[in-house]
Parts: structure tokens; C-alpha cells; sequence
């Protein structure tokens, strides 16, 4: 899964990275090392830019909240929930199938956090059967220190109690792509610890190489197998883990401080 990013790239070297052509000053946001649900959050996609003559679809860098509002929902209450999409159902899922027909974005990440388990409390909870406790928290990262690009849907809501003119009479809300963790070993391996993404935890979100960026913001494919596609995971060993303070699982902090690796685990744990 993906419960929690760090996002601390500027503005403006991320429209150079995503070959951004618009994306406005005044929704530029501070740097966050704790991004966390329903927070706002940079998104990359293509669409025709609001009130301009030609309809051509624009790459943007646009601020979105994280969470997503399926268009038709009565309200946003269950937003906080839908952070997620698993690659496997996406395309069939009402709350996310027209999203992924015609809104797809880039999150842009220095990396994510996920907590370390044993393994048999792993099972248990691919099985459902149990909740996994935080244990410690690792940072997964590029090795070689580029952005990373979480595949995510974009949609609109509509809140019905304000009026038209109203500054949040529309919602624009977003969801990361999950799909199953890389079993093969990671790029860069802390010495004590797990040896894969899958050792961390089952699941992870889904990364977009930049071969693939095109194909997935171009609103002009709307589904099919060629969609479905884009939906397979990156090469395996491009990734990095190491474990990093338990202070960042309190949503209040926040700081360059909680991406520094720790010579060794906070806790033991089993694997």
C-alpha cells in the first residue's frame, strides 16, 4: 500500500523533470516530509487549461488533495479511505474505473514510507485476517536519486451545499496506484534489515518510469488492453530501503530529519 510520501521537491524542478507547460505560482507548496491522506499534494496531468480558446490538453503541474472523491459521492466523508487503487481491479471498480479511463496523473515522491512486520503477521494480514501493527518505518527510494512518479487518478466532486462561485465548491482529489511488491532484491539493501520491497510489505505503489510518462497522461487512451498495460511493474533492483526515525509515524512531524537513515533498526524485527 501507500499510506504516507515525502514530497520536498520545488516546483519548478519538478516542470522541468515532467516537462510541465503551466502550472501556477500562488499553489505552490511547502515542502513535505510527511505527506499523509486527505493533504494537499503536487499532481502532473494533461488537460485542457480551464477558459483558454484552444482545448488541446496541457501538461500541468496542479495541486490536488489526496484521497479520492468519486464524482457521484453524496459527500467526501470516505475520502481519507480511498488513498488507494489496486492495479489488479482498477479498471472495474466504479469508484475508480472512469478515473482510469480519462484522469490518470504522476505523483511526484522523493520516496515513501512503509512499516516492517514479521512474517507471519504479513499473512495474516494478506489473508485479511489482522490489522499489521507499525513496527518500523523504512524509506523506499531511487537509488539513483530521481523523482519518483506514483501512477494516480484524478477526479472532480462537486459539493452541492455551496454555490457556483464559492472557491471550494469543487474538489479535486486524487489516489495512488498500488500493485504487488517486487519479491527480487532491491537496488541498494540496508546491511540488517529486508532484502526486497516484498520483505517490507505485500504491496506497494505502483512506479512509472519515464519511458511510460506519456502514455499514461494522454487523455486521448481511454482503456483497453493498451491502458491495462501501463499497469505493470517497473524492473525489479531500482529501488533502495533503510530504516529511518519511528518519529515519523506521527503525522505532526515534519522535517528533512525523518529521511535520514539510521545506522540500524529502532526495533528489532523478524523476517
Amino acid at each position: 500500500m501507500c499510506g504516507r510520501y515525502a514530497a520536498s521537491r520545488k516546483p519548478e524542478d519538478l516542470a522541468g523533470v515532467f516537462e510541465v507547460e503551466k502550472w501556477e505560482p500562488e499553489e505552490t507548496l511547502a515542502p513535505d516530509y510527511n505527506v499523509a491522506p486527505t493533504k494537499e499534494v503536487y499532481a502532473v496531468l494533461e488537460r485542457p487549461v480551464k477558459g483558454a480558446d484552444d482545448r488541446s490538453p496541457v501538461r500541468q503541474l496542479r495541486t490536488l488533495k489526496w484521497g479520492l472523491v468519486p464524482s457521484w459521492s453524496k459527500s467526501p466523508e470516505g475520502a481519507a479511505r480511498m488513498i488507494n487503487a489496486r492495479a489488479e481491479t482498477v479498471h472495474e471498480k466504479p469508484s475508480y474505473r472512469r478515473a482510469f479511463a480519462e484522469r490518470r496523473c504522476l505523483l511526484p515522491a522523493d520516496g515513501y514510507f512503509e512499516w516492517v512486520t514479521g512474517s507471519q503477521e504479513r499473512e495474516l494480514e494478506v489473508e485479511g485476517r489482522k490489522k499489521r501493527p507499525r513496527k518500523q518505518p523504512y524509506f523506499v527510494t531511487p537509488a539513483d536519486g530521481s523523482v519518483l512518479a506514483l501512477a494516480g487518478l484524478y477526479e472532480f466532486w462537486r459539493d452541492r451545499t455551496l454555490p457556483d462561485d464559492h472557491p471550494s465548491a469543487w474538489w479535486v482529489t486524487c489516489s495512488v496506484i498500488t500493485t504487488e511488491a517486487e519479491t527480487g532484491p532491491l537496488g541498494v539493501a540496508p546491511a540488517e534489515g529486508p532484502g526486497s520491497l516484498a520483505d517490507i510489505h505485500p504491496r506497494m505503489p505502483l512506479m512509472l518510469t519515464p519511458d511510460r510518462w506519456d502514455a499514461w497522461l494522454d487523455p486521448s487512451r481511454t482503456g483497453g488492453e493498451e491502458l491495462r498495460e501501463l499497469l505493470s511493474p517497473p524492473p525489479e533492483g531500482l529501488m533502495r530501503a533503510y530504516p529511518v526515525t519511528t518519529a515519523v509515524s506521527n503525522v505532526r512531524n515534519n522535517g528533512p530529519e525523518l529521511l535520514e537513515e539510521l545506522p540500524a533498526p529502532e526495533e528489532q524485527t523478524l523476517f
